[in-house]
């Protein structure tokens, strides 16, 4: 299933993560942000399961703002989730 997220108080404006009905995410794309940073992460992401990608990434703030890209990427995932039921 694909999910489309749009990103809050970050300089990405858009998560795109797809997941398999097992909860492994099999790609993310995320758009705007630190765009190598944000390849490096969407590559490292498939195969793993949402649940830990989530528990990684949850609460990871950048600067002063309380939250990330990395932290939008698990909203994301959180909210697929919430979709597959």
């Amino acid at each position: 299933m694909t999910y489309t997220y749009n990103n809050k108080g970050t300089c990405s404006v858009r998560t795109v993560v797809e997941l398999n009905d097992d909860h492994t995410i099999k790609s993310v794309q995320v758009l705007g942000g630190c765009d190598g940073n944000l390849k490096g992460i969407a590559k490292l992401l498939p195969g793993m399961k949402a649940e830990d990608a989530i528990a990684r990434m949850e609460g990871t703030t950048c600067g002063r703002k309380p939250t990330s890209c990395p932290d939008q990427i698990a909203q994301a995932l959180k909210g697929a989730l919430a979709e597959m039921g």
